[in-house]
């Protein structure tokens, strides 16, 4: 086994046919189809079924496939270090729920350290991905967050993920409507009243727990839901739909009438408690020790 075939499985996983997946990794369909038949003997397991109707991971595939995509993280991280043209310029990583706070930090970072040369990233993403990221160094600092009926299997994570964890805030529950919503000049309303309208959640659906929710009530029957993994499209349905959708109540004042947004105090409470994780026993270069520097401004407990 090696790293070009663990890329090809992770190109046909994410492809429609073996055409296609040979055609995004810029080598021939007979030649693709070789090299995982080869690993597939090598493993002693069947990655992909074949049909005439294409093709489709198999239950041992889809675990082979999560593995993977750990391994080529690790190696992406190796390589983008050491061996790619970039290998001389600075490098730092934040991943994150979704918290416009996080976002403006790794700006200050950026602006106050100026590097002349970096290669930096942040990772808007899923729970999953944040604690993963962190995990496996790809990311030095994670922004997450959990409510209080799940604090205690957060933690069993943190645990097992070999990350600790510091608190920064206790926010209560607020819904977020579009400013021109009949609703958007009310102090505080209920599910209930919100009932008709549809909430408009982040998609977590790589995580089969409701724990790794990052917004409150996630066990709240809704009568009406969309999910949504992008923050554009989230924006627009609340704008198009009078939608609504629940979150800390963070983007209020001045953010919220840049986004069109307006926060509304929720009667049912589920306060979602927000901190960082770092990897036990790692060392922070200058840009993670600035960034949880610019995070713990915003610390309130």
């Amino acid at each position: 086994m090696n790293i070009t075939q663990i890329k090809y499985v992770l190109g046909i996983a994410g492809s429609s046919s073996m055409r296609e997946a040979a055609s995004k990794l810029y080598v021939s369909q007979p030649a693709l189809s070789a090299s995982i038949r080869e690993l597939e003997e090598e493993l002693g397991i069947l990655i992909f079924e074949r049909t005439n109707k294409g093709i489709s991971l198999t239950v041992e595939g889809r675990e082979f496939v999560e593995y993977a995509k750990k391994a080529m993280g690790q190696y992406e991280i190796l390589e983008d270090r050491y061996l790619s043209k970039d290998s001389g310029k600075e490098h730092f990583s934040v991943s994150t729920q979704h918290f416009n706070f996080s976002i403006k930090a790794f700006t200050e970072v950026i602006k106050n350290i100026d590097p002349e040369q970096f290669n930096f990233s942040i990772h808007e993403t899923k729970t999953r991905e944040v604690l993963e990221d962190v995990k496996t160094l790809k990311s030095e600092v994670g922004i997450v967050s959990f409510s209080g009926a799940y604090e205690k299997v957060m933690k069993k994570l943190f645990k097992d993920y070999q990350l600790e964890f510091v608190p920064l805030m206790i926010r209560e529950t607020y819904a977020y409507v579009w400013k021109n919503h009949k609703f958007a000049k009310r102090k505080k309303i209920s599910l209930e009243e919100l009932s008709d309208y549809p909430c408009v959640s982040f998609d977590q659906t790589d995580d089969s727990n409701i724990y790794l929710t990052e917004e409150a009530m996630a066990d709240y029957d809704f009568k009406k839901m969309i999910k949504s993994d992008d923050r554009a499209t989230s924006m627009e349905l609340i704008a198009k739909l009078n939608g609504y959708s629940i979150g800390s109540g963070m983007l209020s004042g001045e953010e919220a009438i840049l986004d069109g947004l307006v926060s509304i105090k929720l009667k049912e409470e589920d306060p979602l408690t927000i901190g960082y994780i770092t990897r036990k026993g790692s060392k922070m270069s200058v840009y993670g020790e600035a960034f949880i520097e610019e995070i713990l401004k915003y610390k309130e407990i």
